[in-house]
């Protein structure tokens, strides 16, 4: 199943970090060994305000083909759109391989009845 085809009303991106390994001796001097060429650990937060809660029960399904936080997927179109800037870099190298998974569970606030908001966290991976 595809990630909901929604745009978000508001996202928060950490664009993670080249993978570093830091070797430190007794005397305070360190080496620092770039062990990739792609950040890692990139999260993603997306929050869609005021939707149906058919819309809202879309995620949850999503979550549950996806394992929860098991399966990697795509993200969809919609959740890049409303953003000018190099959707490529700014979301993670998709050409590099990057791919998201759930963080955790998305988070449901109703409110009032038929409408809510849903908040999805989620973590770039290779």
């Amino acid at each position: 199943m595809a990630f909901p085809a929604q745009v978000p009303t508001s996202r928060t991106f950490d664009p993670g970090a080249f993978p570093v390994k830091v070797f430190r001796a007794e005397n305070g001097k360190e080496v620092r060994i770039l062990q990739g060429s792609t950040r890692t650990d990139l999260k993603l937060s997306l929050t869609y305000a005021n939707v149906t809660d058919a819309q809202a029960q879309a995620f949850l399904n999503h979550y549950d083909d996806s394992q929860g936080t098991l399966k990697r997927f795509n993200l969809g179109s919609k959740v890049k759109e409303g953003f000018e800037g190099s959707s490529s870099s700014f979301f993670g190298n998709t050409d590099a391989g990057v791919r998201y998974r759930y963080e955790q569970a998305p988070q449901f606030t109703q409110v009032r009845p038929g409408v809510t908001t849903v908040t999805v966290n989620l973590i770039g991976v290779l």
